[in-house]
């Protein structure tokens, strides 16, 4: 589990295929800032972009590490297939801040930026998100963005999806990798988590209980 409050700012220095088939997925090499892979060992979880990998090889002295990623990972993601900077995030532990909201790090569907823009001193930002996720998302409520978490402050319903409106306060913008984005850039959605079980609820049968379904 993670909370969407990014740690740290990485780069994805290379990309290996890890066979010749669209079936096989690639090996991405990492490098942390410093410091940061300290306290990480190998089989640890670190939410790349919003999306939980797990760590297979690790360096703290050359500050480098690796992921596997899987072709339906790679299918279900965006900015994971390409050298570049990425979010990170360490997984949660028992006795951390939930400075954000719930965030699993399994990626529920890709966005399209329809705008970028400074407003004041802050950023304004529009995500087209698919249609099958508008139920989901609420004014004043809770979305990832390539593993951050970030407040809903505009929802627009459209025949192509659903766009949302954000607010990117400086420090955000300075402190992620959200800064490199522009207009049309694909992002990495996952919906807050409550509202997911909330919408499982609601379209669950009442009288069916979990004892006739054994």
């Amino acid at each position: 589990m993670f909370t969407g409050i990014i740690t740290g700012v990485g780069c994805i220095v290379a990309v290996h295929d890890l066979g010749s088939s669209l079936d096989h997925g690639k090996r991405l090499s990492l490098e942390a800032p410093a410091g940061y892979l300290d306290d990480v060992g190998l089989g640890d979880s670190i939410a790349l972009n919003g999306a939980c990998m797990t760590v297979t090889t690790v360096s703290p002295a050359t500050r480098q590490f690796t992921i596997d990623i899987s072709a339906e990972s790679l299918d279900k993601t965006a900015g994971l297939a390409q050298t570049g900077p990425v979010n990170l995030e360490k997984a949660l532990r028992a006795h951390d801040r939930l400075g954000g909201h719930i965030v699993s790090g399994h990626v529920d569907g890709i966005g399209r930026v329809t705008l970028f823009a400074r407003v004041g001193e802050s950023w304004e930002l529009r995500i087209l998100a698919p249609g099958a996720l508008g139920k989901y998302l609420a004014y004043k409520g809770s979305i990832t963005v390539n593993g951050v978490s970030l407040t809903v402050n505009r929802i627009k319903d459209m025949p192509e999806g659903c766009e949302v409106s954000i607010n990117l306060i400086p420090h955000t913008v300075e402190n992620t990798a959200l800064g490199a984005l522009h207009e049309n850039a694909a992002v990495n959605l996952e919906i807050d988590l409550i509202a997911r079980y909330v919408e499982r609820m609601l379209s669950t049968d009442p009288t069916h209980s979990p004892k006739e379904s054994a």
